[in-house]
C-alpha cells in the first residue's frame, strides 16, 4: 500500500510541476504575442510616415549644421531638393539588384550652392551597359536635383566588403567613396534622384524600392495560439489531477 501511495505522490508532483511549467509558457507566449502586436503598430506607423514623406513636396537638403542629427526616424526617404552642379569627377558604380535585373547604381558627386558636397545616385544601369559612353552624362552647369534622402550604407553588401583599391563597391558607402575619390567632406547621406531628374534612358532614376516586411500579425497569432495550447494543456492536467482519488 505504501508503494502505491508513493507512486501516486510522485506522479501527482510531476503532473503539478508540468502544469506549472505550462502556465509559465502561457505567460511567455502571451507576452511575445503582445510584443508582436506592439511591433505591428510601430511598423504600420513607420510605413504611414514614410509614405507621407515620399509624396510630400521636397524640402531643402540638410546642410553641415544638421548632419549630426540626420537619422532614419526623421529623415530616411524624405524628399529633398538640391540646387548646384555635378562635379567634374569620376562616377562610382555600386552593385545593384533590381526588378530589371542586376546592374549598378551610378553615384556622382554634386556640389550644392549652399557649399557642401553630396553624392547623388543618378539611377540604374544594367551590367552590359556600365560604360561611360553607354549612359547619359551628368547635367552640365547649374541644375536642380530632387530625390529621396537615403542613409549611408557602410561596409558593403551582398555578403561582400567594399574594395576601393579595385573599384568594387557592393554598397553606397558615401564616406568610403568620398575618400577613394578624394572628394573631402561629404554629406552623411546620399540622394536617390527622381526619374524626372534623369530624363534619358540611362541611368534610370526613380527606381527606389520602398517596402517594409510586415509579418508581425502572423507572428502574434502564432504566439497567441501557442499560449492557448499551453493554457489548455495546463487546465487538462490540473483537472485530471483533481479527478483522481487520493491514496488512502
Amino acid at each position: 500500500m505504501s508503494v502505491d501511495a508513493g507512486g501516486h505522490t510522485r506522479g501527482g508532483f510531476a503532473r503539478f510541476a508540468f502544469a506549472v511549467a505550462l502556465c509559465l509558457f502561457t505567460l511567455v507566449f502571451a507576452g511575445l504575442g503582445i510584443w508582436q502586436v506592439e511591433r505591428r503598430s510601430w511598423k504600420l506607423d513607420l510605413i504611414a510616415r514614410v509614405e507621407a514623406r515620399i509624396h510630400a513636396a521636397p524640402s531643402t537638403a540638410p546642410g553641415p549644421d544638421a548632419w549630426s542629427g540626420v537619422g532614419a526616424t526623421a529623415d530616411e526617404y524624405r524628399r529633398i531638393a538640391l540646387q548646384g552642379r555635378y562635379l567634374d569627377a569620376p562616377e562610382t558604380l555600386t552593385m545593384a539588384v533590381t526588378g530589371r535585373g542586376p546592374g549598378f547604381w551610378v553615384m556622382a558627386p554634386f556640389r550644392s550652392d549652399a557649399g557642401f558636397t553630396v553624392l547623388v545616385n543618378r539611377g540604374f544601369v544594367p551590367e552590359d551597359r556600365r560604360g561611360v559612353d553607354e549612359r547619359r552624362a551628368a547635367e552640365p552647369g547649374e541644375t536642380r536635383v530632387v530625390g529621396l534622402l537615403r542613409l549611408n550604407e557602410p561596409g558593403g553588401g551582398f555578403l561582400r566588403n567594399n574594395d576601393p583599391a579595385t573599384g568594387r563597391w557592393y554598397s553606397r558607402d558615401v564616406a568610403a567613396i568620398a575618400a577613394a575619390r578624394g572628394l573631402g567632406a561629404v554629406a552623411p547621406y546620399f540622394v536617390d534622384a527622381d526619374a524626372a531628374a534623369e530624363p534619358g534612358p540611362l541611368p534610370r532614376g526613380g527606381m527606389t524600392q520602398v517596402s517594409f516586411r510586415n509579418t508581425h500579425l502572423v507572428y502574434a497569432l502564432t504566439w497567441f495560439c501557442l499560449a492557448l495550447m499551453s493554457a489548455g494543456a495546463a487546465i487538462f492536467l490540473i483537472r485530471r489531477g483533481s479527478d483522481e482519488p487520493s491514496a488512502s
